[in-house]
């Protein structure tokens, strides 16, 4: 393949990128489809291709549905094992953030309730919501009609609205939040971490990969509980970890969160989604196979300084 070829895809990656992440949760799901898009890419004839964009974007979102229809995937997220993976903001593989729609669909609570859409609901939410294309476009990306695709968005944004908990914050209020609920969290105050709480706020944590599914926290009393025991530092936790953690406040996903770093290594971070400044929302994720890229980005990045400097 010549070397202009290969730059008219490489045009493409990041965006490419962005699309299938979005779709599948997963940043090394999503560059497994886009390495799979340049082989095809690679193995077409190229020249008479002539608008690359709208090729790329089709054979990347239905390399994505297939992935989502597969046995396999369908078993995995069944189960209650599954979250979608953090990214750090600045990550390029978070992909366009100009609107409000496009921020909110890639957050951590989108993307998990994204999970009950049919995967042609949600080819269809993503390609509208986040990457703006009409209806014709995405009835020729995904071989329906413009009327269905019309449906299955309505369909999509309806359901997505039902579910919603949380709203946009600025970093600066991001951070105050974040400040707030780990002093809160580490004063083993129960009451003091309820106050910061919405009445209806749950959450979900991965159990660090050990507990082989999914802990939900379905009312205030229970996340609070959570937390306080979370931030309770022992030896037991120090010994698993390899020391003493610091904990920073950061945005993942366009949400605040908290993060545990330890050696240059993310431990584990705690998504907020935030509701008229309380939080209404939090998602735990400490599984190593899922910090993988968060530890990457983490290390290239500046941040602040630590919250706790030693946990």
């Amino acid at each position: 393949m010549d070397t202009t070829t290969v730059e008219r895809f490489e045009a493409n990656r990041a965006r490419l990128a962005s699309l299938a992440y979005r779709l599948l949760g997963s940043s090394a799901d999503a560059e497994d489809t886009v390495q799979d898009a340049f082989l095809r890419w690679q193995a077409s004839d190229t020249e008479h291709i002539r608008v690359p964009e709208a090729w790329l974007t089709k054979v990347v979102t239905n390399l994505a549905l297939d992935r989502l229809r597969s046995a396999q995937a369908r078993r995995e997220r069944a189960v209650g094992t599954w979250l979608p993976e953090p990214l750090l903001d600045g990550d390029p593989m978070l992909g366009p953030a100009e609107t409000a729609e496009q921020r909110e669909s890639v957050t951590l609570a989108v993307l998990l309730l994204m999970e009950r859409l049919s995967p042609l609901e949600r080819a269809v939410y993503v390609l509208r919501e986040a990457f703006s294309y009409s209806h014709a476009e995405i009835a020729e990306i995904l071989d329906i009609s413009e009327a269905a695709s019309q449906q299955h968005t309505h369909r999509a944004r309806s359901r997505v609205a039902a579910e919603r908990k949380a709203g946009e914050v600025d970093r600066t209020t991001a951070r105050r939040i974040v400040e707030a609920f780990v002093d809160a969290a580490s004063s083993g105050r129960t009451e003091q971490l309820l106050a910061l709480l919405t009445d209806d706020a749950t959450g979900v944590g991965d159990g660090a990969g050990m507990a082989g599914k999914l802990l939900w926290f379905p009312t205030p009393e229970r996340v609070a509980t959570a937390m306080r025991a979370g931030f309770k530092p022992t030896p037991a936790k120090r010994r698993l970890v390899g020391g003493s953690p610091s904990m920073y406040a950061g945005m993942v996903n366009g949400s605040p969160a908290l993060v545990a770093a330890f050696d240059d290594r993310v431990l584990g971070v705690v998504v907020l989604g935030v509701r008229e400044g309380k939080v209404s929302l939090m998602h735990g994720i400490a599984s190593p196979d899922r910090l993988g890229r968060v530890t990457e980005q983490w290390q290239r990045q500046e941040h602040s300084d630590p919250l706790i400097e030693s946990w």
